[in-house]
């Protein structure tokens, strides 16, 4: 499985402040047993996101393609915007479970607006923009992602009951 780690955030990019954030999601699909075949930093420009997602998913072929920041409410929060415009199938049990995991963590859980979904044979997930959160987040879905880059590699189908 291999994973590209995308970092949205406007001052990083622009190298105001270190990358705490791809660094901890790299380590989390490395947990995975992924390969980090690329990780990027990227302002928080809508049309920039969209190209960096497509050119993972399509030219470099990462089965995982993980982005952190840029899910929030502020005006250049845009990163949701950006995966749901090159998506072609929304995964909503992803976020949700993205989201429901940071409950127990913060009060402020609901205000994350990430998304994912699948664009070819890529999964894209948003994950939040703290290495804290990235963790926490993850243990939700961490099982779960391997099984549907596989399904979506493989092209098999699965029953939910099991079999």
């Amino acid at each position: 499985m291999r994973a590209a780690i995308l970092t949205v955030s406007s001052s990083r990019a622009a190298g105001a402040s270190a990358d705490e954030s791809g660094p901890a999601l790299a380590r989390f699909a490395k947990g995975l047993g992924a390969e980090i075949a690329a990780t990027q930093v990227v302002p928080d420009t809508q049309s920039e996101i969209e190209w960096a997602l497509r050119h993972y998913s399509d030219t470099e072929g990462c089965d995982l393609v993980l982005t952190t920041g840029g899910t929030g409410f502020a005006p250049d929060d845009v990163t949701p915007e950006a995966t749901r415009a090159v998506i072609e199938r929304e995964a909503p049990g992803i976020a949700e479970a993205l989201r429901a995991a940071s409950r127990e963590h913060t009060r402020n859980w609901m205000l994350s607006r990430g998304v994912a979904g699948i664009r070819g044979r890529s999964l894209i997930i948003n994950f939040p923009g703290s290495p804290k959160s990235i963790g926490e987040a993850g243990e939700a879905i961490g099982e779960a992602i391997p099984h549907a880059v596989a399904v979506l590699r493989d092209g098999v189908g699965h029953r939910h009951d099991g079999h």
